[in-house]
């Protein structure tokens, strides 16, 4: 029983490996305008790949994060997305129990928007909502049939933490905060319930100011630098997620005592 265990989280694992690996596809294509129809090729000398090019995380290190066929760099994008896509699978599964077959396929799918997203907005300081709209209507969709009872905590959750973005777009009129981290909010506050949607807001905007505080420390931006809020709040939600409880547990702790 044990070993079954483990082979299954082997192949959660590298179920997770091979969805990053068209993750990083889906990205480049919405970067390129492209369609995901078509073989997988090079970025910078359009060679077609062959399999043994393919393998996720291993292929880049055999290859020396080097393209075979023009020797120019991969990014280490490429190998990241995979590695973090994995692991966050992982973590699903032992949030799940392996017989919820609907939650895992669900979180799942959602991890695998949020890293999109993550990405996507980390370079281009766009949050797509070719992706985001479809994962809010399946969010929906997948609480009032298979999670009701945490429907209008997850309807509350979307609305404090839209309702929060939409007051700061609105007050700086659009300076401080894009549209996309307004409708953003509503996917993690369905995700993640009140509780745990303040949790990640709190996350987001504290690593947000300390990553804000090193780059300006190390010249890498200034106080009047756009600098994409999505990714901090992303990482805040798989942190609330996964240990929201065990935080919220914390600070009551000491609150109350």
């Amino acid at each position: 029983m044990y070993s079954d265990f483990c082979l299954f989280y082997f192949f959660v694992f590298v179920l997770g490996l091979c969805i990053g690996s068209f993750l990083n596809c889906v990205i480049y294509r919405m970067e390129s305008k492209k369609t995901l129809a078509g073989r997988s090729f090079c970025p910078k000398c359009d060679h077609q790949l062959s399999w043994l090019d393919l393998v996720p995380v291993f292929s880049f290190c055999f290859l020396g994060g080097k393209c075979r066929y023009c020797n120019k760099k991969i990014s280490w994008q490429y190998p990241a997305v995979e590695l973090a896509t994995a692991i966050i699978f992982l973590l699903i599964l032992n949030k799940f129990s392996i017989w919820q077959f609907f939650s895992l396929a669900f979180w799942f799918y959602i991890v695998s928007v949020l890293i999109v997203i993550f990405v996507y907005d980390l370079k281009h300081y766009l949050i797509p909502d070719k992706v985001l709209f479809p994962a809010i209507g399946i969010a929906v969709a997948y609480l009032l049939v298979f999670d009701f009872t945490n429907f209008w905590n997850g309807v509350w959750g979307a609305a404090i933490g839209c309702g929060f973005f939409l007051l700061i777009f609105l007050v700086s009129q659009g300076k401080w905060m894009g549209f996309g981290d307004v409708k953003l909010a509503i996917l993690l506050g369905l995700l993640l319930g009140i509780s745990k949607t303040l949790v990640a807001l709190f996350l987001a905007f504290c690593f947000g100011a300390i990553i804000g505080i090193i780059t300006i420390a190390l010249h890498k931006k200034d106080l009047k630098s756009e600098i994409p809020f999505g990714p901090f709040l992303i990482f805040g939600t798989f942190v609330a997620l996964f240990w929201g409880d065990k935080i919220i547990n914390w600070y009551l702790s000491w609150v109350i005592f």
